[in-house]
Protein backbone atom coordinates (compact mmCIF):
# COMPACT_ATOMS: atom_id res chain seq x y z
CA UNK A 1 0.00 0.00 0.00
CA UNK A 2 1.19 3.50 -0.79
CA UNK A 3 2.46 5.24 2.38
CA UNK A 4 0.34 8.30 1.60
CA UNK A 5 -2.52 6.84 3.65
CA UNK A 6 -0.23 6.42 6.64
CA UNK A 7 0.94 10.01 6.20
CA UNK A 8 -2.66 11.21 5.99
CA UNK A 9 -3.61 9.47 9.24
CA UNK A 10 -0.50 10.84 10.90
CA UNK A 11 -1.52 14.35 9.93
CA UNK A 12 -5.14 13.88 10.96
CA UNK A 13 -4.76 12.18 14.33
CA UNK A 14 -1.00 11.79 14.92
CA UNK A 15 -1.17 8.04 14.37
CA UNK A 16 2.16 6.24 14.07
CA UNK A 17 1.50 3.43 11.59
CA UNK A 18 3.87 1.09 13.40
CA UNK A 19 1.79 1.38 16.57
CA UNK A 20 -1.16 -0.50 15.08
CA UNK A 21 0.61 -2.30 12.23
CA UNK A 22 0.50 -1.45 8.55
CA UNK A 23 -1.92 -4.28 7.86
CA UNK A 24 -4.53 -2.67 10.12
CA UNK A 25 -4.37 0.49 8.03
CA UNK A 26 -4.46 -1.52 4.80
CA UNK A 27 -7.57 -3.33 6.01
CA UNK A 28 -9.26 -0.02 6.89
CA UNK A 29 -8.46 1.39 3.44
CA UNK A 30 -9.83 -1.74 1.76
CA UNK A 31 -13.03 -1.47 3.82
CA UNK A 32 -13.56 2.13 2.72
CA UNK A 33 -12.76 1.32 -0.93
CA UNK A 34 -15.41 -1.41 -0.84
CA UNK A 35 -17.92 0.79 0.96
CA UNK A 36 -17.60 3.56 -1.65
CA UNK A 37 -17.24 1.25 -4.64
CA UNK A 38 -13.96 2.85 -5.73
CA UNK A 39 -12.08 1.15 -8.54
CA UNK A 40 -8.68 1.16 -6.80
CA UNK A 41 -6.48 2.90 -4.24
CA UNK A 42 -5.80 5.85 -6.54
CA UNK A 43 -9.52 6.52 -6.95
CA UNK A 44 -10.05 6.27 -3.21
CA UNK A 45 -7.10 8.58 -2.54
CA UNK A 46 -8.71 11.30 -4.65
CA UNK A 47 -11.92 10.84 -2.66
CA UNK A 48 -10.41 10.83 0.82
CA UNK A 49 -7.90 13.59 0.07
CA UNK A 50 -10.68 16.02 -0.86
CA UNK A 51 -13.41 14.99 1.58
CA UNK A 52 -13.42 15.83 5.29
CA UNK A 53 -16.30 13.40 5.83
CA UNK A 54 -14.38 10.54 4.20
CA UNK A 55 -11.29 11.40 6.24
CA UNK A 56 -13.45 11.00 9.32
CA UNK A 57 -14.78 7.69 8.00
CA UNK A 58 -11.23 6.40 7.51
CA UNK A 59 -10.35 7.45 11.05
CA UNK A 60 -13.42 5.57 12.30
CA UNK A 61 -12.26 2.45 10.44
CA UNK A 62 -8.83 2.57 12.09
CA UNK A 63 -9.83 3.60 15.62
CA UNK A 64 -11.14 0.51 17.39
CA UNK A 65 -12.16 1.16 21.01
CA UNK A 66 -11.01 -1.25 23.72
CA UNK A 67 -12.34 -0.13 27.07
CA UNK A 68 -14.58 -1.17 29.94
CA UNK A 69 -16.01 0.21 33.17
CA UNK A 70 -13.63 0.59 36.13
CA UNK A 71 -10.57 -0.32 34.10
CA UNK A 72 -7.53 0.10 36.40
CA UNK A 73 -9.81 0.39 39.47
CA UNK A 74 -6.99 1.75 41.64
CA UNK A 75 -7.08 4.93 39.54
CA UNK A 76 -10.65 5.63 40.58
CA UNK A 77 -9.90 4.93 44.24
CA UNK A 78 -7.11 7.51 43.98
CA UNK A 79 -9.42 9.95 42.20
CA UNK A 80 -12.01 9.73 44.96
CA UNK A 81 -9.36 10.48 47.60
CA UNK A 82 -7.92 13.42 45.66
CA UNK A 83 -11.38 14.76 44.79
CA UNK A 84 -12.48 14.76 48.42
CA UNK A 85 -9.34 16.66 49.36
CA UNK A 86 -9.85 19.22 46.60
CA UNK A 87 -13.56 19.63 47.40
CA UNK A 88 -12.71 20.40 51.01
CA UNK A 89 -10.24 23.06 49.88
CA UNK A 90 -12.79 24.64 47.54
CA UNK A 91 -15.51 24.69 50.22
CA UNK A 92 -18.24 24.95 47.61
CA UNK A 93 -16.68 27.86 45.71
CA UNK A 94 -16.99 25.97 42.42
CA UNK A 95 -17.50 22.41 41.19
CA UNK A 96 -14.55 20.17 40.46
CA UNK A 97 -13.63 20.11 36.77
CA UNK A 98 -12.64 16.76 35.25
CA UNK A 99 -11.65 15.91 31.68
CA UNK A 100 -11.59 12.48 29.99
CA UNK A 101 -9.99 12.22 26.56
CA UNK A 102 -10.17 10.26 24.43
CA UNK A 103 -13.40 9.10 26.04
CA UNK A 104 -14.09 6.36 23.47
CA UNK A 105 -17.62 4.97 23.95
CA UNK A 106 -18.04 6.58 27.37
CA UNK A 107 -16.99 3.91 29.83
CA UNK A 108 -14.23 6.01 31.41
CA UNK A 109 -16.11 9.30 32.01
CA UNK A 110 -19.18 7.45 33.22
CA UNK A 111 -16.97 5.43 35.59
CA UNK A 112 -15.60 8.71 36.97
CA UNK A 113 -19.15 9.92 37.59
CA UNK A 114 -20.22 6.66 39.25
CA UNK A 115 -17.13 6.55 41.48
CA UNK A 116 -17.65 10.12 42.72
CA UNK A 117 -21.38 9.69 43.26
CA UNK A 118 -20.83 6.41 45.14
CA UNK A 119 -18.24 8.18 47.31
CA UNK A 120 -20.86 10.69 48.42
CA UNK A 121 -19.77 13.74 46.44
CA UNK A 122 -22.84 15.86 45.67
CA UNK A 123 -24.02 15.84 42.07
CA UNK A 124 -23.47 19.59 41.76
CA UNK A 125 -19.95 19.26 43.18
CA UNK A 126 -18.27 18.14 39.97
CA UNK A 127 -18.50 18.39 36.18
CA UNK A 128 -17.03 16.01 33.63
CA UNK A 129 -16.12 16.85 30.05
CA UNK A 130 -15.54 13.84 27.77
CA UNK A 131 -13.96 14.23 24.32
CA UNK A 132 -13.24 11.92 21.42
CA UNK A 133 -12.33 12.30 17.76
CA UNK A 134 -14.70 9.50 16.73
CA UNK A 135 -18.27 10.56 16.07
CA UNK A 136 -19.37 6.92 16.12
CA UNK A 137 -17.88 6.48 19.59
CA UNK A 138 -19.60 9.64 20.81
CA UNK A 139 -22.95 8.46 19.47
CA UNK A 140 -22.56 5.22 21.40
CA UNK A 141 -21.56 7.13 24.52
CA UNK A 142 -24.62 9.36 24.16
CA UNK A 143 -26.85 6.31 23.81
CA UNK A 144 -25.21 4.82 26.95
CA UNK A 145 -26.36 1.28 26.19
CA UNK A 146 -23.67 -1.33 26.87
CA UNK A 147 -23.13 -5.04 26.33
CA UNK A 148 -21.45 -7.51 28.63
CA UNK A 149 -17.99 -6.82 27.22
CA UNK A 150 -18.06 -3.41 28.95
CA UNK A 151 -18.39 -5.12 32.35
CA UNK A 152 -15.30 -7.06 33.44
CA UNK A 153 -13.78 -8.06 36.73
CA UNK A 154 -15.16 -9.63 39.86
CA UNK A 155 -17.11 -6.73 41.40
CA UNK A 156 -20.02 -5.65 39.22
CA UNK A 157 -22.17 -4.26 42.02
CA UNK A 158 -22.03 -0.83 40.36
CA UNK A 159 -24.03 -2.26 37.47
CA UNK A 160 -26.95 -3.00 39.76
CA UNK A 161 -26.83 0.53 41.18
CA UNK A 162 -26.42 2.54 38.01
CA UNK A 163 -27.81 0.52 35.09
CA UNK A 164 -31.19 -0.82 34.02
CA UNK A 165 -31.13 -4.15 32.20
CA UNK A 166 -33.01 -4.12 28.89
CA UNK A 167 -33.37 -6.67 26.06
CA UNK A 168 -30.70 -4.70 24.12
CA UNK A 169 -28.20 -4.43 26.97
CA UNK A 170 -27.52 -2.41 30.12
CA UNK A 171 -28.71 1.20 29.95
CA UNK A 172 -27.01 3.79 32.15
CA UNK A 173 -29.32 5.75 34.42
CA UNK A 174 -29.87 9.43 33.69
CA UNK A 175 -28.42 10.72 36.98
CA UNK A 176 -25.01 9.48 35.85
CA UNK A 177 -25.36 10.44 32.20
CA UNK A 178 -26.19 14.04 32.92
CA UNK A 179 -22.92 14.50 34.81
CA UNK A 180 -20.97 14.07 31.55
CA UNK A 181 -20.79 16.54 28.67
CA UNK A 182 -19.74 14.84 25.42
CA UNK A 183 -17.56 16.82 23.00
CA UNK A 184 -16.09 16.08 19.58
CA UNK A 185 -12.51 17.23 19.25
CA UNK A 186 -9.01 16.42 18.10
CA UNK A 187 -6.28 16.49 20.72
CA UNK A 188 -3.88 17.78 18.06
CA UNK A 189 -6.11 20.67 16.98
CA UNK A 190 -4.62 24.10 17.80
CA UNK A 191 -6.23 25.71 20.82
CA UNK A 192 -8.07 22.64 22.03
CA UNK A 193 -10.48 23.68 24.83
CA UNK A 194 -8.63 26.97 25.24
CA UNK A 195 -11.91 28.73 25.99
CA UNK A 196 -12.46 26.44 29.00
CA UNK A 197 -11.12 26.89 32.52
CA UNK A 198 -8.29 24.48 33.38
CA UNK A 199 -9.19 21.13 34.87
CA UNK A 200 -8.55 19.76 38.36
CA UNK A 201 -8.18 16.22 37.02
CA UNK A 202 -7.37 15.03 33.49
CA UNK A 203 -7.65 11.42 32.32
CA UNK A 204 -5.68 10.64 29.17
CA UNK A 205 -4.79 6.97 29.31
CA UNK A 206 -3.24 4.68 26.71
CA UNK A 207 -3.24 7.21 23.90
CA UNK A 208 0.36 8.35 23.57
CA UNK A 209 1.57 4.85 22.74
CA UNK A 210 0.00 5.31 19.30
CA UNK A 211 2.08 8.43 18.51
CA UNK A 212 5.65 8.94 17.39
CA UNK A 213 8.07 10.74 19.70
CA UNK A 214 7.55 14.32 18.45
CA UNK A 215 3.77 13.92 18.65
CA UNK A 216 4.02 12.43 22.14
CA UNK A 217 5.84 15.52 23.37
CA UNK A 218 3.34 17.80 21.62
CA UNK A 219 0.42 16.03 23.30
CA UNK A 220 2.16 16.09 26.71
CA UNK A 221 2.39 19.87 26.37
CA UNK A 222 -1.29 20.12 25.49
CA UNK A 223 -2.30 18.03 28.51
CA UNK A 224 -0.23 20.20 30.84
CA UNK A 225 -1.88 23.30 29.40
CA UNK A 226 -5.33 21.86 30.08
CA UNK A 227 -4.50 21.16 33.75
CA UNK A 228 -4.51 23.50 36.70
CA UNK A 229 -1.06 24.06 38.14
CA UNK A 230 -2.13 22.00 41.17
CA UNK A 231 -4.11 19.52 39.09
CA UNK A 232 -3.49 15.80 38.56
CA UNK A 233 -3.10 13.77 35.39
CA UNK A 234 -4.12 10.09 35.14
CA UNK A 235 -2.24 8.21 32.42
CA UNK A 236 -1.77 4.66 31.18
CA UNK A 237 0.72 2.26 32.73
CA UNK A 238 3.08 2.39 29.74
CA UNK A 239 3.32 6.19 29.66
CA UNK A 240 4.94 7.02 32.99
CA UNK A 241 8.47 7.42 31.67
CA UNK A 242 7.46 10.07 29.14
CA UNK A 243 5.73 12.28 31.70
CA UNK A 244 8.69 11.99 34.06
CA UNK A 245 10.82 13.41 31.24
CA UNK A 246 8.57 16.44 30.70
CA UNK A 247 8.63 17.78 34.25
CA UNK A 248 5.90 15.82 36.01
CA UNK A 249 6.10 13.73 39.15
CA UNK A 250 4.31 10.50 40.05
CA UNK A 251 2.23 10.58 43.23
CA UNK A 252 3.39 7.03 43.98
CA UNK A 253 -0.10 5.68 44.53
CA UNK A 254 0.21 1.98 43.58
CA UNK A 255 -1.30 1.13 40.19
CA UNK A 256 -3.05 4.54 39.94
CA UNK A 257 -0.66 6.05 37.36
CA UNK A 258 -1.31 9.64 38.48
CA UNK A 259 1.09 12.57 38.02
CA UNK A 260 1.40 16.18 39.13
CA UNK A 261 3.70 19.00 38.09
CA UNK A 262 7.04 19.16 39.83
CA UNK A 263 6.80 22.94 40.03
CA UNK A 264 4.07 25.49 39.17
CA UNK A 265 4.29 27.47 35.95
CA UNK A 266 5.38 31.13 36.18
CA UNK A 267 2.44 33.38 36.96
CA UNK A 268 3.45 35.71 34.13
CA UNK A 269 3.06 33.07 31.40
CA UNK A 270 0.65 34.55 28.83
CA UNK A 271 -2.49 32.64 27.97
CA UNK A 272 -2.79 31.44 24.40
CA UNK A 273 -5.49 33.35 22.53
CA UNK A 274 -7.23 30.68 20.49
CA UNK A 275 -10.85 29.73 19.82
CA UNK A 276 -12.65 27.27 22.06
CA UNK A 277 -13.90 23.85 21.01
CA UNK A 278 -17.64 23.26 21.12
CA UNK A 279 -19.61 20.05 21.33
CA UNK A 280 -19.93 18.17 18.04
CA UNK A 281 -17.49 20.54 16.29
CA UNK A 282 -15.59 18.59 13.62
CA UNK A 283 -11.82 18.93 14.16
CA UNK A 284 -9.76 20.25 11.31
CA UNK A 285 -6.84 18.13 10.03
CA UNK A 286 -3.51 19.15 11.51
CA UNK A 287 -0.17 18.61 9.83
CA UNK A 288 2.28 17.11 12.33
CA UNK A 289 6.07 16.84 12.16
CA UNK A 290 7.57 13.80 10.52
CA UNK A 291 8.60 10.88 12.70
CA UNK A 292 12.22 10.79 13.77
CA UNK A 293 13.95 7.49 14.35
CA UNK A 294 15.46 7.37 17.86
CA UNK A 295 19.17 6.80 18.17
CA UNK A 296 19.96 3.12 18.83
CA UNK A 297 21.15 2.08 22.28
CA UNK A 298 23.76 -0.67 22.46
CA UNK A 299 23.04 -3.45 24.90
CA UNK A 300 23.07 -7.22 25.04
CA UNK A 301 20.14 -8.66 23.07
CA UNK A 302 17.62 -10.39 25.34
CA UNK A 303 17.07 -14.10 25.17
CA UNK A 304 13.96 -15.09 23.26
CA UNK A 305 11.74 -17.21 25.53
CA UNK A 306 10.18 -20.47 24.48
CA UNK A 307 6.42 -20.53 24.00
CA UNK A 308 4.32 -21.29 27.04
CA UNK A 309 3.51 -24.98 27.48
CA UNK A 310 0.02 -25.89 26.37
CA UNK A 311 -0.58 -22.57 24.64
CA UNK A 312 -3.98 -22.62 22.95
CA UNK A 313 -3.24 -20.10 20.26
CA UNK A 314 -1.37 -21.89 17.48
CA UNK A 315 -0.67 -18.61 15.67
CA UNK A 316 1.29 -17.31 18.66
CA UNK A 317 3.05 -20.67 18.90
CA UNK A 318 4.08 -20.25 15.27
CA UNK A 319 5.48 -16.79 16.01
CA UNK A 320 7.48 -18.17 18.94
CA UNK A 321 8.82 -21.06 16.85
CA UNK A 322 9.92 -18.73 14.05
CA UNK A 323 11.61 -16.35 16.50
CA UNK A 324 13.41 -19.14 18.32
CA UNK A 325 14.64 -20.51 14.97
CA UNK A 326 16.19 -17.14 14.16
CA UNK A 327 13.71 -16.47 11.34
CA UNK A 328 13.04 -12.93 12.50
CA UNK A 329 11.57 -11.51 9.30
CA UNK A 330 9.05 -14.34 9.09
CA UNK A 331 8.21 -13.99 12.78
CA UNK A 332 7.62 -10.26 12.34
CA UNK A 333 5.37 -10.88 9.34
CA UNK A 334 3.43 -13.46 11.37
CA UNK A 335 2.95 -10.87 14.14
CA UNK A 336 1.60 -8.36 11.64
CA UNK A 337 -0.83 -10.96 10.27
CA UNK A 338 -1.94 -11.81 13.80
CA UNK A 339 -2.59 -8.15 14.68
CA UNK A 340 -4.49 -7.61 11.44
CA UNK A 341 -6.69 -10.62 12.17
CA UNK A 342 -7.19 -10.18 15.92
CA UNK A 343 -6.55 -6.50 16.64
CA UNK A 344 -4.19 -5.17 19.34
CA UNK A 345 -2.88 -8.11 21.38
CA UNK A 346 -0.35 -7.93 24.19
CA UNK A 347 1.63 -11.03 23.29
CA UNK A 348 1.95 -10.09 19.61
CA UNK A 349 3.23 -6.63 20.56
CA UNK A 350 5.63 -8.28 23.01
CA UNK A 351 7.08 -10.50 20.30
CA UNK A 352 7.51 -7.48 18.04
CA UNK A 353 9.34 -5.78 20.90
CA UNK A 354 11.67 -8.73 21.33
CA UNK A 355 12.34 -8.99 17.62
CA UNK A 356 13.15 -5.29 17.45
CA UNK A 357 15.31 -5.59 20.57
CA UNK A 358 17.33 -8.46 19.11
CA UNK A 359 17.80 -6.45 15.90
CA UNK A 360 19.24 -3.53 17.87
CA UNK A 361 16.30 -1.19 17.20
CA UNK A 362 15.86 -0.17 20.82
CA UNK A 363 13.56 2.79 20.24
CA UNK A 364 11.16 0.64 18.24
CA UNK A 365 11.40 -2.11 20.86
CA UNK A 366 10.56 0.36 23.62
CA UNK A 367 7.39 1.42 21.78
CA UNK A 368 6.24 -2.18 21.36
CA UNK A 369 6.90 -2.96 25.03
CA UNK A 370 4.76 0.06 25.97
CA UNK A 371 1.93 -1.23 23.81
CA UNK A 372 2.23 -4.61 25.53
CA UNK A 373 1.90 -2.93 28.91
CA UNK A 374 -1.10 -0.93 27.76
CA UNK A 375 -2.97 -4.20 27.18
CA UNK A 376 -1.33 -6.20 30.00
CA UNK A 377 -0.07 -3.76 32.68
CA UNK A 378 1.84 -6.41 34.67
CA UNK A 379 3.38 -8.35 31.77
CA UNK A 380 6.58 -9.34 33.60
CA UNK A 381 8.81 -9.85 30.57
CA UNK A 382 7.78 -6.56 28.93
CA UNK A 383 8.36 -4.73 32.21
CA UNK A 384 11.81 -6.26 32.57
CA UNK A 385 12.93 -5.53 29.01
CA UNK A 386 11.53 -1.98 29.03
CA UNK A 387 13.26 -1.35 32.35
CA UNK A 388 16.54 -2.48 30.81
CA UNK A 389 16.06 -0.14 27.86
CA UNK A 390 15.31 2.82 30.12
CA UNK A 391 18.35 2.05 32.24
CA UNK A 392 20.52 1.93 29.11
CA UNK A 393 19.25 5.43 28.24
CA UNK A 394 20.09 6.68 31.72
CA UNK A 395 16.50 6.86 32.98
CA UNK A 396 17.20 5.02 36.21
CA UNK A 397 14.09 6.36 37.97
CA UNK A 398 11.86 5.05 35.20
CA UNK A 399 13.65 1.70 35.21
CA UNK A 400 13.18 1.36 38.98
CA UNK A 401 9.46 2.07 38.72
CA UNK A 402 9.06 -0.64 36.13
CA UNK A 403 11.07 -3.10 38.21
CA UNK A 404 8.86 -2.35 41.22
CA UNK A 405 5.73 -2.93 39.13
CA UNK A 406 7.13 -6.25 37.93
CA UNK A 407 7.24 -7.43 41.54
CA UNK A 408 3.61 -6.61 42.37
CA UNK A 409 2.10 -9.73 40.81
CA UNK A 410 -0.75 -10.15 38.38
CA UNK A 411 -3.38 -7.44 38.20
CA UNK A 412 -7.10 -8.00 38.59
CA UNK A 413 -7.58 -7.20 34.89
CA UNK A 414 -5.40 -10.14 33.84
CA UNK A 415 -6.96 -12.81 36.03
Amino acid sequence: MNPRFEQLLHGLIGLDAESVGQMVIERAVRQRIAALGCANEDAYWLKVHNSASEQQALVEAVVVPETWFFRYPESFVALVSLARERSTQLAGARPLRILSLPCSTGEEPYTIAMALLDAGLPGDGFRIDAMDISEVNLQRAERALYGRNSFRGDDLSFRDRHFAETPEGFELRSEVRRKVRLLAGNLLAPGLLAGEAPYDFVFCRNLLIYFDRPTQHTVAGVLQRLMRDDGALFIGPAEASLFSQVGMQALNIPLAFVFRRQAPRPASAPAQAVPSVTARARPAPVAMPAARAPAPVRRTPPAVPAPAAGAADTALDEIAALANAGRSAEARAACERYLAAHGPTAQAFYWLGLLSDVAGRSGEAQDYYRKTLYLAPTHAEALAHLAALLAARGDMAGARRLQQRAGRGVSRDER
